[in-house]
């Protein structure tokens, strides 16, 4: 079995999710839409304080 997406195969993506980060999506996605909502959430959360503190690090 590939360990790639069909997107990434014909280039309509250059992410390469390893096993690991696939299964966990793979779970989210099988919640219930408020727990799955909740979880999304907060990683965009995290992601976007993540790439704020990046920013004015490098300031």
């Amino acid at each position: 079995m590939l360990a790639v997406s069909i997107d990434y195969l014909v280039g309509k993506t250059n992410l390469v999710l390893d096993k690991a980060t696939l299964k966990q999506l793979e779970d989210i996605n099988t919640l219930p839409e408020e727990a799955r909502g909740y979880i999304l959430n907060h990683i965009d959360m995290m992601i976007r304080d993540f790439k704020n503190k990046t920013a004015y690090n490098h300031k």
